[in-house]
């Protein structure tokens, strides 16, 4: 009977640490940011000069895993943005970014600037008018 009971102090002991592990776990993360990095001010931004949404002729809707806080979306911005010619918002609410091109730029560039980010994965590649509307 000692035996048990000696087994069952264990076992609560175990789910104790890792309760309380899990809860450290998560008020880190929520200071820090999902990725660790901290919040999306935190990111130093590369900022594009043209912003005027008619000077892109060519829009790409990229739907995308894995970013889910500000400080995700701000890196996967920086990754399109400091290619030529593009402007990218990204938007965690809704796991998406809007690629403005003011020339065509394949999808498999696009997808290999997101997914280099290792932490991110480009599910769907949706290219759209300059518009809005789906193509």
């Amino acid at each position: 009977m000692g035996s048990v009971i000696y087994l069952y102090a264990i076992i609560i002991l175990a789910i104790v640490f890792a309760g309380i592990y899990a809860v450290g776990s998560y008020r880190k993360k929520l200071r820090s940011g999902c990725c660790g990095s901290g919040d999306s001010e935190s990111v130093k931004r590369i900022k594009v000069s043209d912003r005027n949404p008619d000077h892109y002729p060519y829009t790409a809707v990229l739907t995308i895993y894995g970013m889910v806080c500000g400080s995700c979306a701000s890196k996967i911005e920086n990754a399109l943005n400091s290619m030529d010619g593009i402007w990218a918002q990204a938007d965690p609410a809704k796991g998406r970014a809007v690629v403005r091109m003011k020339h065509e730029v394949s999808d498999d560039d696009l997808r290999s600037a997101v997914n280099s980010l290792k932490s991110y994965t480009v599910m769907n590649i949706e290219r759209t008018a300059a518009n809005g509307n789906a193509l």
